[in-house]
């Protein structure tokens, strides 16, 4: 479990309880020995993701930590922050109803969720997402979210 104070790997389970949906555990990080609480529970259906190439696999949030790590990599972006998007794209598939969801669609929330906390981010984010092949389309991308901000 990652560390929200210092984004450490290393922890230990201080306390565990069952709780109606799961169960509740308190952690101890290792490095900065802040402590936390998670809260675990069974997720009942898979979900299923359908790719660009037509290709099925089921939802991996670890793929999604690993991107946003990336895009957000010496940024001031929390794990808390970054955890926020990865629970948006869950309560947007719970709330579709299905069990099937179009990586596009996943794509889409992360970039809406990177675009409000850190644009630079952002712009790392699509630049991979939407393959980006040349200077000009940085550009475009980013004169568009300028035009945004100026509006707002």
């Amino acid at each position: 479990m990652i560390c929200l104070y210092c984004d450490s790997k290393s922890s230990k389970v201080v306390d565990s309880r069952d709780i109606s949906k799961g169960i509740r555990r308190r952690r101890e990080c290792l490095k900065c020995s802040k402590r936390f609480t998670t809260y675990e529970t069974i997720q009942t259906k898979s979900i299923i993701v359908t790719k660009t190439n037509g290709r099925n696999e089921e939802f991996d949030e670890e793929k999604i930590w690993s991107s946003l790590n990336k895009a957000c990599a010496k940024r001031p972006v929390s794990n808390r922050s970054l955890s926020k998007i990865i629970l948006e794209i869950e309560a947007e598939i719970d709330r579709s109803g299905k069990s099937e969801v179009s990586s596009k669609k996943i794509g889409q929330i992360i970039m809406d969720g990177l675009e409000k906390l850190d644009r630079v981010s952002y712009i790392r984010f699509a630049s991979v997402y939407r393959e980006f092949e040349n200077i000009e389309t940085f550009r475009k991308e980013i004169d568009t979210l300028l035009s945004e901000k100026n509006k707002n």
